[in-house]
């Protein structure tokens, strides 16, 4: 009873955030415009502020666990690419693909993953080392999908392979120079696509904020007080301006229409992933805070910061929204349903 109060409190309290943002949208206090720019602040200043002040708070050196580390690495990688591979061969619309797959394998590990730890056992934990091991690759692989599968609908549109024939003047007709063949060209668009992806990878804010976060965690770098008290008051807005922004920007109808992926990548996210990886998890050793940990990173609620970064790379913001509504809500179940499980058979 008291883990699930404790997942209650966790859980409802963001939910019901998301709950006022709609409620002041339809209410007409809050616009389309206010959720753009909403938007494209949380994904340049203040996701950034929040990742660097968690990864660069904690002692890297002192704590670290190759072992655990590549095993987050490893999980996240593997999820991603699995998940990656069923959408694109299960989703009739192939729109939504990007967004899905962002949202069925990206948790709150950052938001959520300290506070849920620090309530069970009085401290972080292992919860730095499994940010360290998956949120940075959480971001590069989100920008990846995102890009490559960004206005997926036109992409798939198809090219014509021959232009028309064309007169030269002399009543004549000549035979059009020969053009790339729809392949050709589909693998130009493939490889510049990937350079977009590695472009963005270097350039995203999120990104750049986790590797500056790592190089001041690891030189042990303290900055004076004023700068701390500047980045942690950008940090604590980050959340909140996020979840505002969800349920502002949130469209009932239109998410009703996708409900059944939205489900779909609810259940994956909440249980799925986690009933496959926490097993071999409890097989390699791992137990209490670092099984506590890795349970928050395969199932916690999707993170609002997904929205904003489906939103700011062209991808469908209704499901991202939809599926992080959804995991919110029921997150505080199925969390306690993992504690009670772990607990039942000693692992934590």
């Amino acid at each position: 009873m008291e883990n699930f109060l404790y997942s209650i409190n966790a859980t409802v309290p963001v939910f019901l955030i998301i709950v006022l943002g709609y409620v002041l949208a339809r209410a007409g206090m809050l616009s389309a415009e206010f959720v753009r720019v909403a938007n494209k602040f949380n994904f340049t200043v203040t996701l950034p502020a929040l990742l660097l002040r968690d990864i660069a708070g904690v002692d890297i050196r002192a704590m670290f666990d190759l072992k655990y580390v590549l095993f987050c690495a490893a999980v996240t990688t593997v999820s991603f690419f699995s998940v990656w591979f069923g959408a694109k061969r299960i989703l009739k619309d192939p729109a939504i693909v990007g967004a899905f797959v962002q949202a069925s394998f990206r948790s709150s590990a950052a938001v959520l993953g300290i506070a849920f730890i620090q309530n069970m056992y009085g401290n972080s934990g292992m919860a730095p080392l499994m940010i360290v091991g998956s949120v940075p690759l959480y971001n590069i692989y989100s920008v990846i999908v995102l890009t490559l599968e960004a206005n997926a609908e036109d992409e798939r549109k198809p090219v014509p392979e021959w232009d028309a024939p064309q007169g030269n003047g002399s009543g004549r007709t000549e035979s059009p120079a020969v053009p790339e063949n729809i392949q050709t060209r589909t693998r130009r668009a493939d490889r510049a696509k990937l350079r977009e992806a590695g472009i963005n990878i270097l350039k995203n804010p999120i990104i750049l904020a986790i590797a500056a976060g790592i190089v001041i965690s690891l030189l042990r770098i303290d900055f004076p007080a004023v700068v701390d008290k500047t980045v942690a008051n950008l940090a604590a807005m980050a959340s909140p301006l996020a979840l505002i922004a969800i349920g502002a920007g949130f469209e009932g109808k239109k998410a009703l229409a996708k409900l059944k992926p939205s489900c779909a990548a609810a259940f994956l996210k909440l249980i799925g992933i986690a009933a496959v990886f926490l097993p071999a998890a409890i097989l390699l050793g791992f137990r209490n805070e670092k099984l506590i940990a890795l349970l928050v990173m395969l199932a916690s609620p999707t993170t609002p910061s997904c929205y904003i970064m489906a939103k700011n790379m062209h991808n469908d913001g209704v499901i991202t929204s939809s599926i992080i509504v959804l995991t919110t809500l029921f997150s505080a179940f199925t969390l306690t349903m993992w504690i009670y499980i772990l607990k039942s058979a000693g692992m934590v």
